[in-house]
C-alpha cells in the first residue's frame, strides 16, 4: 500500500466523524430582509422607471460615494463592462498594457475587447499583487498603462506603481473588484489610480446582485464615463462616440441600498472569522497565512492560505479534493493563472520563466470558506479538519 493511498483511507475514516452535514461554500451572499426589498421594489412599480438612472439608481451612487469616502462613482451592471469602459474613457484601445497573471480572467479579457496585448509580469509572493520591481522591464514603446489588481483586498504598493507610471508617462488602472471599504493610510483604496473599478457580484461582501462601480476623479471625467456607459449618449438628439449598454437597473441599486444598510455588520462578522481562522490555523506546520498591511483597514473579503506540500504532507490539489469529503468547497483563487489559457499562453510574457512566483501561488494558494453567516463554529470546525489533514499526512 502506497503512502497515499494509506492517507487516503485514513482520511476516509475521518469522513464519517467530521462530515459536515450541509456543504459549506467559501462564499455566500448575506441577503437582505425581502419585505424590505419588496417595498423598494413597490415604489418601482409605482414610478414605472425601471432603468437609466432611476432614483435608486442616483441615491445608491451617493450613498456609496458618501460610504466609501470618494467624490466621484458611476454605477454599472456589472465589474466587467466596466473595467472595460474605464480603457476606452482613458482612450486605451491599442498597445499593449502589463497586468498580473494572478487574477480572474475578466482583468485581462477587457484588454482583449479593446484590442489591447496584455503584458504579464511576476507578483509579489507576500502580497501576491503585482510586483512593482518587475514591472519596468516590460515596458516598451507600445505600453499604454498598468492594470494592477488588489488580490484578495491586500492594497497593491500604489505609491511604487504610480511612480514608475509617472517616470514613464502611463495610465494606472486598478481592478479593484476585492477591495470594497478597504482603506490605505485612511484613503480609500479605490480612490487611487487613473481609475478603480468596484464588482458588486453575486460573491463579493457587498452586492448588487450584478454590479460594478467606476471610482473617478474628476466631473469631466464622469461625465464621459456615463455617455460611454448608456451608448455615447450626451441627450436626446445627440450621440457624441460609439458607446455600449453598462447601466445599472433600479432592482440592483435597491438590492444595493439594503445591502449597504448592512455591510459594516458583514465585514465586522467577516473579521471575527478571519480571526478564528488565524488563531486556529497559525501553527499548523506547512500552512502560511497572508500577513496584515498595519496601514490597511481590512474588509475580509477572503480568507487564502497557501499550503507547502513538502511540509504539511500533502499538496494543496489534494487538500482541495479532501475538504470536499467533508462537505467543505474551498476555491483554488486563482488556478491556473490568466497567461496559462490557450487564449495567451502564445505571449511572450506568459512564459514560466518571467512568471515563476505566480505559477507558485497558483499551485500552492486555496481560499477556504468566509461570510458574515457563517456560523464560528462552522469555521472552527473547517480549520480543525484542515489540522487533522495535516496531521494524518505526516503521521
Amino acid at each position: 500500500m502506497t503512502d497515499s493511498t494509506k492517507r487516503e483511507q485514513e482520511i476516509d475514516a475521518l469522513v464519517s466523524e467530521f462530515r459536515l452535514p450541509e456543504t459549506v461554500y467559501v462564499t455566500q451572499p448575506s441577503l437582505p430582509s425581502l419585505d424590505a426589498y419588496g417595498d423598494l421594489l413597490k415604489g418601482i412599480w409605482e414610478r414605472k422607471w425601471l432603468t437609466n438612472g432611476g432614483v435608486l439608481h442616483a441615491e445608491l451612487e451617493s450613498e456609496l460615494a458618501n460610504y466609501l469616502d470618494i467624490e466621484h462613482l458611476s454605477l454599472f451592471c456589472n465589474g466587467a463592462i466596466a473595467l472595460l469602459v474605464a480603457l476606452q474613457a482613458l482612450r486605451i484601445t491599442s498597445g499593449e498594457v502589463i497586468t498580473t497573471p494572478f487574477t480572474f480572467p475578466a482583468t485581462p479579457h477587457v484588454l482583449h475587447w479593446n484590442r489591447v496585448t496584455p503584458v504579464f509580469a511576476d507578483i509579489d509572493p507576500k502580497t501576491f499583487n503585482l510586483d512593482p520591481a518587475k514591472i519596468e522591464r516590460h515596458i516598451g514603446s507600445d505600453t499604454k498603462a498598468i492594470l494592477a489588481v488588489h488580490v484578495y483586498g491586500t492594497p497593491c504598493d500604489v505609491d511604487a506603481i504610480q511612480a514608475i507610471a509617472d517616470r514613464h508617462g502611463l495610465h494606472v488602472i486598478y481592478d479593484a473588484a476585492h477591495a470594497f471599504g478597504v482603506k490605505y493610510k485612511g484613503r480609500a483604496l479605490a480612490d487611487f489610480g487613473d481609475i478603480s473599478m468596484l464588482s458588486f457580484h453575486a460573491t463579493k461582501l457587498f452586492t448588487t446582485i450584478e454590479g460594478g462601480a467606476l471610482v473617478l476623479h474628476n466631473e469631466a471625467q464622469r461625465k464621459r464615463v456615463n455617455s460611454l456607459k448608456n451608448f455615447g449618449i450626451a441627450d436626446e438628439e445627440t450621440v457624441i462616440g460609439p458607446g455600449i449598454n453598462g447601466k445599472m437597473n433600479e432592482f440592483q441599486a435597491a438590492f444595493g441600498l439594503l445591502q449597504l444598510k448592512d455591510v459594516d455588520n458583514e465585514i465586522e462578522r467577516r473579521r471575527q472569522i478571519a480571526g478564528l481562522y488565524r488563531e486556529l490555523l497559525s501553527g499548523i506546520p506547512g500552512v502560511k497565512l497572508l500577513i496584515p498591511n498595519a496601514h490597511t483597514r481590512e474588509n475580509f473579503a477572503y480568507f487564502p492560505i497557501a499550503i507547502d506540500s513538502d511540509r504539511f504532507g500533502m499538496s494543496r490539489d489534494a487538500l482541495y479534493l479532501a475538504l470536499k469529503k467533508f462537505n467543505i468547497h474551498t476555491r483554488k483563487y486563482f488556478y491556473p493563472l490568466c497567461s496559462q489559457y490557450p487564449c495567451y499562453a502564445a505571449l511572450p510574457s506568459s512564459r514560466s520563466a518571467n512568471l515563476p512566483v505566480a505559477e507558485k501561488a497558483a499551485r500552492e494558494i486555496l481560499c477556504i470558506p468566509i461570510y458574515g453567516s457563517l456560523d464560528l463554529n462552522v469555521a472552527r470546525h473547517i480549520a480543525n479538519v484542515i489540522r487533522k489533514c495535516q496531521e494524518l499526512s505526516v503521521s
